[in-house]
């Protein structure tokens, strides 16, 4: 499982890094590098999405 989470991790850190290259300088680099909205383009804000979504659960193991 430990797997998962490195790869959620990195891949939340590439969406991390894409929108913050769109907020400050309205550059898009995933639609760059793979087209708009293309097919690799699509998996790949999939995939962010869905690490996004695992690492919800970092939260639960978050110690005051």
């Amino acid at each position: 499982m430990k797997i998962i989470d490195y790869i959620a991790l990195v891949l939340v850190i590439i969406g991390a890094i894409n929108w913050g290259l769109i907020g400050l300088f309205g550059f898009d680099l995933v639609a760059t590098l793979f087209g708009s909205m293309s097919v690799i383009s699509r998996i790949v804000y999939t995939l962010v999405g869905i690490a996004g979504l695992w690492s919800i659960r970092f939260f639960a193991k978050v110690e005051d």
